[in-house]
């Protein structure tokens, strides 16, 4: 039985003499534009045939021919040099990090106008760059970086955020607002007050999925003298707003959530008693501290070219 592996044998060179005398049909004119004698082709050619086992050539004294099984590999093998020829050029660019994927993952409010922003202007920068999105909650966006399922996320967090291992590069900071169903007595108030608020039900993300932001509104209760009634969890922003927009209850929320439009839903800045402010929450680009390829490392270095000086 003929080894089917020593096809793995087949060097680069033997299918450039295959192209070369299918496309002369003559072993001297092949052999001259190979820069060989043409001995050596014929022996290179029949060395192929044997490997293959076909005949790539119908030989007679006076011609050359293609056989039905040369034909078909022909244009296989003429795609396969193509690439072969781009491969140092591609590893360049790879190594260059001008080529190859990057995987972010990123919370829903970046995804009202900053994350279509950058990626439009990323992409107008690096076009061989593939960016591959993914919708994910901060708890998601922490496993998938662990798992390396994803290079960097763009994670909602509040002022202080810090985590071992991962670097991170503030990209946005926002004050939280309060959303409010538009049938509520408070929605006609154009700065309702914080006590009223604070009264009120509440609608909000679980802990484990933006720890930071969840307790400093819990603190924001309790420095108050409040205790939160929550009357319902959800985990994405948009069906937080929905929820409230059902009269569930308020709802605090980025202030970039305003651009999310729902009818029966109205966004407030309440007004707050001397000396109390708000908590606010920041976005940031964050990433393994450990594992920053060539590709990420045009995605920090762009961030930073982004942001305000």
């Amino acid at each position: 039985m003929r080894d089917v592996g020593n096809q793995l044998r087949i060097e680069l060179r033997q299918w450039r003499q295959f192209v070369a005398l299918a496309e002369e049909l003559h072993f001297g004119r092949a052999a001259l534009r190979l820069h060989m004698t043409q001995p050596p082709l014929t022996q290179a050619i029949a060395g192929l045939e044997q490997i293959l086992g076909v005949r790539l050539f119908e030989r007679t004294k006076r011609s050359v021919a293609l056989s039905p099984a040369g034909m078909a590999l022909l244009p296989e093998v003429r795609e396969l040099l193509v690439r072969a020829h781009a491969l140092p050029e591609l590893a360049r660019a790879a190594a260059a990090g001008e080529l190859g994927r990057l995987r972010l993952a990123f919370v829903s409010t970046v995804g009202y106008e900053l994350l279509p922003r950058w990626v439009r202007a990323f992409r107008q920068r690096w076009p061989q760059v593939a960016l591959e999105l993914t919708e994910a909650t901060g708890d998601v966006q922490l496993d998938l970086m662990a798992s390396g399922e994803a290079d960097a996320c763009f994670m909602l967090h509040s002022p202080g955020f810090a985590l071992a291992g991962l670097s991170h590069m503030r990209i946005a900071s926002e004050p939280l607002v309060v959303a409010i169903p538009e049938s509520h007595p408070l929605a006609a108030l154009e700065a309702p007050k914080l006590a009223a608020l604070l009264g009120e039900p509440l609608v909000i993300f679980p802990r484990r999925i933006l720890p930071s932001v969840h307790d400093a509104v819990f603190k924001l209760y309790h420095a108050t003298g409040h205790v939160p009634q929550v009357a319902q969890e959800a985990i994405q922003m948009q069906t937080i707003v929905n929820l409230v927009s059902a009269g569930l209850g308020i709802a605090w929320v980025p202030q970039s959530v305003r651009q999310f439009q729902r009818t029966g839903v109205v966004y407030r800045s309440p007004a707050l008693p001397r000396g109390r402010s708000l908590p606010a929450c920041e976005t940031s680009l964050v990433w393994r501290s450990d594992v920053v390829s060539p590709a990420l490392g045009h995605l920090v270095e762009f961030a930073k070219s982004a942001l305000p000086q």
